[in-house]
């Protein structure tokens, strides 16, 4: 009989990515359960659709007796919860939207979660398990000189997005100490490749540059990054689901600091070698690059110590920042309608 897993929010960047990543193998019947917001637009799972392992079901995971009934319809073994308002300038605008899904949505997923869970004869318990994604965002930021988040660091969220997962983390936890639900967390660095929208900053760059229009850069640019190829961060997940320790916290990070200014330069150079610049008033993409005022209470720096999760769980990034990045500039500019399709 084949494994049901749920994946919350899995029509977003990483959670379309991780449902094709599931579905290579035919071990397992996957859920999607997504409420299809913004971050849905342009159809990721279009190479699912059809596979009779895959089954889609539209839910806002505040709704508790939606989420009650495909608890009980479905009766999944794993969840993978990745829904989340999940982008910092929305929330500084719109912070109660933050604060209704991922605070109230993952109180309300843990709770029917649980009633489901004790329903459970004790052999299908010890298999069962919850995995909440998170940010290193919880974590707040770092200067240049200090060590790297690791699972002990202090929660100092700066952001109303990052202060709506750290509560999500504890709800998590809470669940788990009082009613003995079986949890994994798994905070990861900044994602990027193919399928992110073009309002995050590495497509941002791509979609822009080859417009011919303003790349806009917060401040002066220096703010550090750790990033962290999607397919890499799935493969995590999997990894953490199957093998992790319930009730613990694993890190994930690209090992792959680098500044804002410097991966934009970057993605200009590799946009000048694979599709120089038509525009005979410039000579590179990187012309484009307009510094614009920084947003309120931005984090200088992150940065995420792997140890933990490579040590006890065996999981190494496959994707260095060079490779990763040459992938995800060539897929947009082999993806460029896709593109245009989620920015109208």
């Amino acid at each position: 009989m084949k494994k049901v897993i749920f994946v919350t929010g899995g029509s977003g960047f990483i959670g379309s990515t991780l449902i094709r990543f599931l579905l290579e193998s035919e071990n397992y019947l996957v859920v999607n359960i997504d409420k299809l917001t913004y971050a849905a637009k342009g159809n990721k799972l279009s190479s699912v659709e059809e596979d009779p392992n895959y089954f889609f079901e539209k839910c806002d995971i505040c709704n508790k007796n939606v989420v009650r009934e495909l608890f009980n319809k479905y009766k999944p073994q794993l969840v993978f919860h990745l829904a989340a308002e999940s982008h910092v300038d929305r929330s500084i605008l719109t912070p109660s939207e933050f604060i209704k899904t991922n605070v109230l949505g993952t109180a309300v997923l843990l709770e029917c979660a649980t009633e489901f869970y004790h329903t459970l004869p004790e052999l299908a318990k010890k298999l069962w398990r919850f995995h909440h994604v998170s940010t290193d965002e919880v974590y707040g930021d770092l200067t240049p000189e200090e060590p790297a988040f690791t699972e002990q660091t202090a929660y100092a969220p700066s952001s109303p997005y990052s202060a709506s997962k750290a509560s999500s983390d504890h709800f998590v936890r809470a669940w788990n100490r009082t009613y003995g639900l079986p949890i994994l967390i798994t905070n990861c660095s900044n994602n990027y490749g193919p399928y992110q929208l073009p309002d995050k900053l590495i497509p941002l760059v791509i979609s822009n540059a080859l417009q011919g229009h303003p790349i806009p850069l917060y401040g002066n640019g220096q703010q550090i990054r750790d990033w962290l190829y999607v397919e890499d961060h799935v493969r995590a997940l999997y990894v953490v689901a199957c093998k992790g320790q319930t009730g613990e916290t694993y890190n994930i990070g690209g090992e792959s600091e680098m500044s804002n200014i410097s991966i934009v330069n970057q993605i200009c150079e590799i946009l000048d070698n694979l599709k120089p610049i038509n525009n005979g008033e410039l000579s590179s993409y990187k012309e484009l690059i307009t510094f614009v005022k920084d947003r309120p209470g931005h984090d200088k720096r992150y940065a995420v110590d792997n140890g933990k999760l490579r040590r006890r769980l065996g999981w190494q990034a496959e994707n260095t920042l060079d490779v990763g990045l040459e992938k995800t500039v060539d897929w947009y500019l082999k993806n460029l309608q896709w593109c245009e399709s989620v920015k109208t």
